[in-house]
């Protein structure tokens, strides 16, 4: 069975999701790892130390540990990570070299630059995830620095395997980096059911003190401009107008990135100027496993991100019973089944989103059909699928010749 090295520079798996630079991510590393842990794979995941208090090494489950490297200071802002990437590496060279591994696994481009570096070094095949992709965030109006851009497109010719979380971001990867189709594996992501499963709406409600009999949307996430949560604001407030006096917007997330701040405070003022401050719900970030309640909470979850390579949130909303009122972009496109599981919007404006929830609202044997189908769809994705095929792809490299490109 291979052993795994599992690069996460920038976000823990041991960190809280929702807050600072912790958010999907870092729930992929986790669960995936664990799962690959249980099917008999050894991995470390190796992290930049981003607090002083954490230690060296953190044995999460048999096969599964954490490693702390220090790489610059613990505070240094997402921005200024670029800067670690070259510590980053060499404390990894010395662990790699005396704990060798099989195969290195790299998440998120700074993690790539690591992991391409290694490859070299060490010998070893790489695998990389990128979670999101500068050129896609460019197209939708999020610029990201060309270094990001000029780093990315190199890991992507140098990687022996590429993972795609979806059939749009396999597109992505060959349209925009022009990255080999026999190199790419799409492998989705998965939900954790034990936790994301229907339940009882009205008891949800009385748990989380939230009004029985109104009409509820919800916004999961961290609060930063590629998230769109001004459009989930404006969507209330065109409800609000509209014919759903009642409605409440739960915001269940923090502040993330060096604009989550600013951006936190543009929204707030978003709902003051609208008249809905007092229809909004702001709740902090909370422990992964308790944002099902959330969800069972809620009559329409909002998704109204500028891009994203897959949306957790969207198939965690869907393992749930809520139905998805998701922006029609990346691996949205493939978790919401439109008109059946929920509804995909086109243009990313609060008009639009108002429209495609209050369908639902008004119409309750719509939603429960949705919601219904939104279960049996969400069945479908495991981390327990998506690590035996990770474990497969791994086993396959070891008997492959790895790709060169003479850096």
């Amino acid at each position: 069975m291979p052993e795994l090295a599992v690069l996460s520079l920038h976000s823990s798996p041991l960190a809280q999701p929702g807050t600072g630079d912790s958010g999907g991510m870092n729930v992929y590393v986790r669960e995936l790892v664990s799962s690959l842990a249980q099917a008999g794979v050894g991995v470390t995941v190796y992290v930049r130390r981003w607090a002083d208090h954490l230690p060296r090494e953190v044995a999460v489950e048999p096969g599964f540990r954490v490693v702390h490297l220090d790489a610059g200071p613990v505070d240094l802002p997402k921005e200024h990570l670029p800067e670690t990437v070259d510590a980053f590496t060499r404390g990894l060279v010395r662990e790699l070299r005396e704990h060798p591994v099989d195969v290195v696994h790299a998440n998120y481009w700074l993690s790539g630059v690591a992991g391409h570096r290694v490859k070299h070094l060490l010998d070893l095949p790489l695998v990389s995830t990128f979670h999101t992709l500068a050129r896609v965030k460019a197209e939708t109006g999020d610029a990201e620095p060309d270094r990001r851009i000029d780093a990315e497109a190199e890991v992507i010719g140098c990687s022996d395997v590429l993972l795609a979380n979806s059939v749009e971001e396999h597109s992505q990867l060959q349209r925009l980096y022009g990255a080999e189709p026999a190199r790419i594996e799409i492998v989705p992501p998965g939900v954790e059911h034990a936790f994301f499963s229907p339940g009882h709406q009205a008891g949800a409600r009385r748990a989380l003190g939230l009004d029985p009999t109104a009409p509820i949307l919800a916004f999961v996430g961290r609060i930063q401009p590629l998230k769109g949560l001004d459009v989930a604001v404006g969507a209330l407030a065109e409800l609000v107008a509209g014919g759903q006096p009642g409605a409440e917007l739960v915001v269940v997330g923090g502040p993330s990135g060096p604009d989550g701040e600013r951006e936190a405070r543009r929204v707030r003022a978003l709902a003051q100027a609208l008249g809905v401050a007092h229809r909004i719900r702001w709740v902090d970030p909370q422990p992964h496993h308790l944002l099902s309640s959330w969800y069972r909470a809620a009559d329409v979850v909002l998704v109204p991100s500028r891009s994203e390579s897959f949306g957790l949130v969207a198939l965690e909303a869907a393992a749930c019973g809520t139905p998805v009122v998701a922006a029609a972009v990346g691996g949205l496109r493939t978790l919401v089944d439109h008109g059946r599981t929920g509804l995909l919007v086109e243009r990313r404006d609060p008009s639009a989103f108002a429209e495609a929830a209050g369908r639902i609202l008004a119409d309750p044997g719509l939603a429960a059909a949705m919601s219904v189908a939104a279960v049996e769809r969400a069945r479908g994705y495991t981390w327990s699928t998506a690590a035996a095929r990770l474990r497969r792809i791994y086993v396959d490299l070891a008997t492959r010749s790895l790709v060169n490109c003479a850096a």
